[in-house]
C-alpha cells in the first residue's frame, strides 16, 4: 500500500523535526532563523502520532480480521509474535541510546539526556511497562511502542471476544465491529479525555479504532452501505470534538475518513504511484526505526555542536539537517540489521540482555 507508506513517511518526518525542535541547544540557537516554523514543530509536530495510530489500526484489522470474523487460530501466539516484532529494533535502539547518552551528557543538560538508568528501569523497558510503572524513559517516544503493543492486545480481545463466547454464525461477524465500535466511541468520548489514562490503550484507543472502522467501511460492497457507514464514522468524531474540542482527535478523524476514501476509489493499489513517490515510500518503510533511533543521534551531534564553542545560528541549522540525515541512515541499518528480520526467541533475549549489559556497563 504505497500510499500507506508514503503518509508514514511524511508523518515520521513531522514527529523527528518536532524532537529536533524540542531537545537540545540547536533548536534554541536556530529559531532566530525562523521562529514561527519551529515553534509550530516543538508545539504541534506531536499530533503526527494520531496518523500512526490510525494508520496501525487500519493495518491491524487487514491482519486480524479483514471480514470482521477473527482469523487468528492462536491468539497469544500472535500477541508474543507482535512483541516480539515491535521489541526487537526497540531494545536495538535503546541500548545505542544508554551508550550514546553516557557520551553526551558532560556535555548537555539533565532535561535533554536520561539520566543512568537503574536495573529495574531497564526490565520495565524491556517488557514495555516503563510508564505503566512510572519510570523516567530511556529514549524519547518509546511510549508509543508500549501503547501500540497495549492496543494490539485489546483489538485482538475486542475482535476474538464473539469466537471465544460462542457466538451464532449471523452475529459472528457483526460483533467484533459493534465490539470495537463501542469500545472507539467510549474512548473518544470519555478516556481520551482523562489525562491519568494516557499511560493506557484505552486512552489512545479512539484513534486506533476509527482506523479499525475505517477498513471495514472500506470493504462495503454497495454504495449506500459505505456512504452510511461513512457518515456515521464522521458523525462519532463530529460528536467527540463537540464533546471537547482535541486537535489530535480531529487529525484522527480526518485521516480515518480519507484512508476509507481512498481504499474505496482503489488509490491504495500500487498502480496509482508514480516513480516519484518511491523515496517517501521507502522513508514509510523504515519510519519505526526511524522513530526509534533517531534520538540517540540527535544527542550526539548536538553535543558535538554544544562542543564547538561560540558560533552563529545557521550552525545549528546546519547540524539539525545533518540530524535527520544521520538519522535516515541509521535507521537503514537499523531496519536492515534487525526490524526486516524475523523475530524468534532467540534474538529478542538477546538484545534484551544487550539492553540490560550496557546499562549496567553506564551504571557502573
Amino acid at each position: 500500500m504505497p500510499l500507506l507508506d508514503v503518509v508514514k513517511g511524511l508523518a515520521c518526518a513531522l514527529i523527528v523535526g518536532h524532537h529536533l525542535a524540542r531537545y537540545g541547544p540547536m533548536p534554541a540557537g536556530a529559531q532566530v532563523l525562523a521562529p514561527d516554523f519551529f515553534g509550530w514543530l516543538a508545539n504541534d509536530g506531536r499530533l503526527a502520532v494520531q496518523v500512526f495510530l490510525v494508520i496501525a489500526g487500519f493495518l491491524a484489522t487487514a491482519s486480524l480480521a479483514p471480514d470482521g470474523v477473527l482469523r487468528v487460530d492462536r491468539p497469544l501466539s500472535r500477541i508474543f509474535q507482535r512483541y516480539g516484532r515491535l521489541v526487537m529494533p526497540y531494545l536495538a535502539a535503546l541500548t545505542v541510546c544508554v551508550l550514546v547518552a553516557e557520551v553526551a551528557r558532560p556535555w548537555l543538560g539533565e532535561e535533554v539526556v536520561p539520566a543512568e538508568p537503574s536495573l529495574g528501569q531497564l526490565l520495565a523497558h524491556g517488557l514495555l511497562l516503563q510508564d505503566l510503572l512510572n519510570y523516567e524513559s530511556l529514549s524519547t517516544g518509546v511510549w508509543y511502542v508500549a501503547i501500540d503493543f497495549q492496543l494490539f492486545a485489546l483489538a485482538l480481545a475486542l475482535v476474538g471476544l464473539p469466537a471465544v463466547l460462542r457466538q451464532p454464525t449471523s452475529a459472528a461477524r457483526w460483533a467484533p465491529v459493534a465490539l470495537v465500535f463501542i469500545v472507539a466511541v467510549a474512548s473518544l468520548a470519555l478516556f481520551n479525555r482523562q489525562a491519568r489514562l494516557d499511560e493506557t490503550a484505552f486512552y489512545f484507543f479512539g484513534a486506533y479504532g476509527l482506523g479499525m472502522l475505517a477498513f471495514w467501511v472500506g470493504r462495503a460492497t454497495r454504495t449506500s452501505t459505505w456512504c452510511s457507514a461513512v457518515a456515521l464514522l464522521a458523525l462519532v468524531g463530529a460528536g467527540a470534538l463537540a464533546i471537547d474540542w482535541r486537535s489530535r482527535i480531529a487529525i484522527a478523524l480526518v485521516t480515518a475518513l480519507l484512508i476509507a476514501v481512498a481504499q474505496r476509489r482503489q488509490w491504495l493499489s500500487p498502480a496509482h504511484w508514480p516513480a516519484a513517490a518511491v523515496p517517501l515510500q521507502q522513508l514509510g518503510r523504515i519510519s519505526y526505526s526511524l522513530f526509534l533511533i533517531h534520538f540517540p543521534v540527535l544527542l550526539a551531534v548536538n553535543a558535538l555542536v554544544a562542543g564547538l564553542g561560540p558560533h552563529g545560528p545557521w550552525v545549528d541549522l546546519l547540524g539539525m539537517v545533518a540530524t535527520f540525515g544521520l538519522s535516515v541512515g541509521a535507521a537503514v541499518l537499523l531496519y536492515r540489521g534487525v526490524e526486516a528480520r524475523p523475530a524468534s526467541l532467540r534474538s529478542v533475549c538477546t538484545l534484551f540482555a544487550a539492553l540490560l549489559v550496557s546499562g549496567l556497563i553506564v551504571s557502573y
